[in-house]
This record gives structure tokens, sequence and C-alpha cells, in this order.
């Protein structure tokens, strides 16, 4: 295979995809810190159960990246002799790493102890690197339609597990309402006491969802097979915008009757967000390596350089300013996050505008951090 066609980083990466991976990074920043859960714009909230909105597609577009970074990153490890043993354990390690970040981030700050005894289990890294792990082992040294072969059957199989097996102790198979479903049955059977804290039932990186999310992955991973073809730069653009409007129009008309639907991962909602994917990272080559517009984007890059290091970090932010530090307001002990939006934000501006306000003011605070780390050339590898 070729390296892919197009302008490049400094530091030799594939300057397109850092751009809808920053993005996508930035996307994520956004839509998980409002100033307040009560005033979020509908577009910034995920879909309450069936449908979609433009957070849903956040997940979904980040594991369609780690599909195609996953491609490269495997291929370039052989190019320098690396063995297959020496891979396959790498992926085990770096997936085993992803996963006890994500169950550091549940843990934390570690006390009191009582905590782990419902500590919730799934969570998003944790799918992540089921799904990194899952992707690259059934793909590496794998022809093409092997891959494709086993992303349909994940995706056939969900949908006829959610559709024609009956959830026990429930009756038919149903998708409504969500602790009905068998995925919800599965996630209490095997983690009851250690799912997502507002459900208790059931949990959107559950066990069963978590099988499509690898089809997603997949479909990563085949779109970096197909950006490294021997082909002309428009030719293989041109090809991953047809592929992405087939996938994504596929989607739209399996949510007929298997609805779109982000907790639960449905078949139609990986075809739709993957075909999304790719039209947008296919649009994105074409603006920065066809007409050679890139400044725009400078931003982004930075977003997408340390996506764990943004991930993880906001998120440990995220839980000490919403509870553990705490500062005086009003002549009362308030999280430090609520003081600086009340005072900030809220005092002048509408509660959706100053909830907006906030969020955007999250985002660029990580912007100065991964900026900084950017120019002294720290970038986090797992």
């Amino acid at each position: 295979m070729t390296l892919i066609a197009g302008r490049r980083t400094e530091n030799g990466r594939w300057l397109s995809l850092d751009i809808v991976r920053g993005a996508t990074v930035a996307g994520m920043l956004l839509v998980n810190n409002p100033g307040t859960w009560a005033a979020v714009y509908p577009p910034l909230r995920h879909a309450v159960w069936h449908g979609w909105t433009p957070t849903d597609l956040v997940f979904p577009f980040f594991l369609f990246i780690v599909g195609i970074t996953t491609e490269l990153s495997l291929g370039r490890r052989a190019s320098t002799g690396a063995t297959d043993g020496a891979i396959r354990r790498q992926v085990l390690r770096r997936s085993a790493l992803i996963v006890l970040i994500g169950l550091g981030l549940a843990a934390f700050p570690f006390f009191p102890l009582e905590r782990f005894e419902t500590l919730r289990v799934p969570g998003v890294l944790q799918r992540i690197g089921i799904c990194y792990a899952a992707a690259a082992l059934l793909a590496w040294r794998r022809p093409d339609r092997s891959v494709a072969l086993t992303a349909v059957a994940l995706l056939l199989g969900y949908w006829a597990a959610m559709t024609l097996v009956p959830v026990p102790g429930v009756g038919p198979p149903t998708l409504d309402p969500p602790e009905a479903t068998l995925a919800a049955w599965l996630d209490r059977a095997l983690l009851d006491g250690h799912l997502w804290s507002q459900s208790r039932t059931w949990d959107p990186e559950g066990i069963l969802s978590t099988f499509p999310a690898i089809g997603t992955t997949l479909l990563g991973v085949l779109t970096g097979r197909w950006m490294q073809r021997e082909l002309p730069l428009a030719e293989r653009l041109n090809g991953l915008f047809a592929g992405g409007a087939i996938a994504a129009g596929g989607g739209a008309v399996w949510g007929w009757v298997f609805p779109i639907n982000k907790s639960l991962w449905t078949s139609s909602y990986v075809l739709l967000s993957a075909g999304l994917a790719a039209l947008t990272l296919a649009t994105v080559s074409w603006v920065v390596d066809v007409c050679g517009q890139q400044r725009w984007a400078r931003p982004l890059v930075t977003y997408g350089l340390n996506p764990m290091v943004a991930f993880a970090g906001s998120g440990l932010m995220a839980k000490l300013m919403g509870g553990l530090i705490r500062v005086p307001l009003h002549g009362e002990s308030v999280p430090l996050q609520r003081a600086i939006y009340q005072t900030t934000f809220e005092a002048w501006l509408p509660p959706h505008a100053a909830s907006l306000a906030y969020a955007l003011s999250f985002v660029l605070v990580w912007y100065l951090i991964l900026l900084g780390m950017e120019r002294r050339g720290w970038i986090l590898k797992i």
C-alpha cells in the first residue's frame, strides 16, 4: 500500500484526518460541558430515544476514525519489521490501557471506597478500547472482502437478535421502552449495579450494543484501506463520497424498520453515522488536499493531535469543577463550575445562550491547553 496522497502535517500525519478528528473532539467537549443541563439547545442534546441529533454523531465519528487510524498505524508497524505476534500484543496492551483509563475516570476521585460497589463498568473509553482491539484483530492480515463480511454479519446479527429474540422475563422482542430490550436484559444479567447511574436498568455503552459498534470501527478500517489504494486521489475521494452516500442512505432506509438509535447503537445508526463520517472526511479532504484551503482548520488540527488528553483531561476537570472543588457564593458553598457559570455567564445572558457560552469557553480553554502541548511537541501516544 502507498501512503495517502494529500497534505500532511510537519510530522507526517494525514492532515484531513486530524482535522476531522479534531472537530469530533471539539464537538465532544462542547456537548459534554454545558453551563447547565437545564438549558441546552436541542441540536446539542442526544435524542431522547429513537432518532438522532448532531450530538449523536460525535461518538460514532470517533470510532470510525479509530478504525482508519488502526489500519494506518498497524501498516506502519508492519513496514518497520514488527512481527504479527508483536503487533497483536501491542494492540492488546493499548486496548487494556484505554479501558483502564476509562475505569479510572469512572472511579475518580477514588473515595469513599463504597463507590466501587456501584462503579459503572461500561463507558465511552471502555467501548473505544474494546472496539479498537476487536477491529484490529479481526481485520489484521484479512482481505477486504472478509472484513466487509464480518461487519455485515455483526450488523445483521445484532438486528436479528434485537428484533427476533424474546426478552427473558419481559416477553416478545421490543425496542421500547429502554429497560425492556434484549440489550438491557443482558446488561442487568451481567452488570447489575454497575450500569449508567441515570438509568440503572440499561447502559448506552452496554454489552450487546458493543458488537455493532465494532462494525462502525471495521467500516473505518475499510475506509483506511480504500484511501491507501494505488489510485489517483480524485478517484479515491469520489469513491469515498459515493460509499458514504450509499451507507448514509441505506441507514436512513433501514431506520424505517430498525429505528436509528444511538443508545442501542442500532445497525441503521451504524450505517447512517459511518456514511456521514465518510462524507465529512471526503469533503474535508477535497477542500484541503484538492483546493489547498487549510488555514481555516488549523485550530482543529490542534484538537486532533491529543484526543486522549482532551477526553480524559476534560473529564477530570469537569469532575473537579462540578463538585470536588467548592467556593463560597452568596453565603453558601457551591461547586466551582456553578460559581463560574452563574457569575460570568448567567448573570447577563438568557439561560440557553449562557449555557452555550460556558460550553464554548470550556472548549476554548482546552484549545489553549492542547496548543501549549503541541508547541512543546508533546503528543501522547498510548
